[in-house]
């Protein structure tokens, strides 16, 4: 979005004026190779740019090294508490590794800084809400978000005074109100480097894709943001999915069809849930930006579904369909089925 540095991680760009990336990260222990292999490619299907793999002792390093050797996904290395998995992971082929401020050694990363260096490793800086040190925290008085924001800055300022600036910073809480003005004060003093953005434990179901939307959107609306991954009690193929939606609906890429249908209320003269249903399975051949509205009345119908590539306004009989704005035809609810087979086509 606003940084002005940009990052390559095997192809992958971030940052500058590179697109906001969409993240994920596996689920299933490295161990099993072909589940891994396997949830990687369902990543990809779904848009996935980036997904991290956490590495969490040593038995796991060459486990690591098949997956980067046999998957088309960019893979960023989750390391915590030990800079030698760190180094692992990169001798394991991987271009990207995050690391957590709160819960490595800052002597020991020497180290980690030579081998990110000389093999062209881009290193992201992850602090949570969980890993604030109590120094930390009384430095920023208590302040929560300010004491999230200190962490970042205490491992990027170690990580550039030794000359390494190939950066991403980030820094995420399960509180909106928190993640949103840690990041606020992250990106006012480090307008240069990528961000990636979101919130960390935002649980299942719509609770968990609510609060995520509200975080990112949030921060995406300020012009923060050059990453992105909805943290959701879920499979990882939703997370994504998820993440387009928001990038969608902020108009920032288009990936997916935007389907427009109205809420529906007494003056609906069409089932517009019947109908969407239908709809939804016929779109996935579409090409990414089309709109798609579905309008329930006369009312807003027919000058709603007019902005849309295809528009179905419902009428007293059935329903008005649009192309490109211009009606195409009326049909009676019982042809309606079948003859949006067709119509749906480019």
């Amino acid at each position: 979005m606003n940084s002005k540095r940009q990052v390559i991680i095997d192809g992958l760009t971030i940052g500058g004026d590179a697109p906001v990336r969409v993240e994920s990260m596996l689920k299933i222990s490295l161990d099993k190779r072909e589940e891994c292999l396997a949830q990687c490619e369902r990543l990809i299907n779904a848009g996935c740019e980036m997904a991290r793999a956490a590495l969490p002792d040593k038995k796991f390093a060459e486990d690591l090294r098949h997956l980067v050797a046999n998957t088309r996904l960019v893979i960023m290395a989750d390391i915590h508490f030990d800079p030698a998995l760190a180094i692992l992971a990169m001798e394991a082929g991987c271009r990207a590794i995050r690391i957590n401020p709160g819960n490595m050694p800052l002597d020991r990363l020497n180290d980690v800084i030579t081998c990110a260096k000389t093999l062209g490793v881009v290193i992201r800086i992850g602090a949570n809400g969980g890993s604030i040190s109590q120094a930390q925290l009384a430095q920023a008085q208590g302040d929560r978000a300010r004491g999230l924001f200190l962490a970042v800055c205490e491992q990027a300022e170690l990580l550039m005074s030794n000359g390494f600036t190939d950066l991403i910073l980030s820094a995420k809480s399960s509180s909106v109100p928190e993640c949103v003005r840690a990041n606020e004060l992250i990106a006012e003093r480090y307008p240069d480097f990528p961000m990636h953005i979101g919130l960390t434990e935002a649980g299942p179901g719509d609770g968990g894709v609510v609060k995520g939307t509200a975080c990112i959107s949030g921060l995406l609306s300020r012009g923060i943001g050059d990453t992105l991954r909805v943290s959701l009690t879920d499979e990882p193929e939703r997370e994504v999915r998820v993440g387009y939606e928001i990038l969608k609906a902020l108009e920032l890429r288009t990936r997916g069809v935007n389907l427009i249908s109205c809420p529906t209320c007494g003056r609906r003269r069409a089932d517009v849930m019947r109908l969407v249903k239908i709809v939804e399975p016929l779109l996935a051949n579409l090409p990414d930006g089309t709109s798609v509205a579905v309008m329930g009345c006369e009312v807003n119908g027919p000058k709603e579904a007019r902005h849309a590539q295809f528009g179905i306004a419902g009428t007293p009989g059935g329903a008005v369909l649009f192309r490109e704005g211009r009606p195409a035809g009326e049909y009676s609810f019982s042809e309606l089925e079948g003859v949006l087979q067709d119509f749906l086509k480019v």
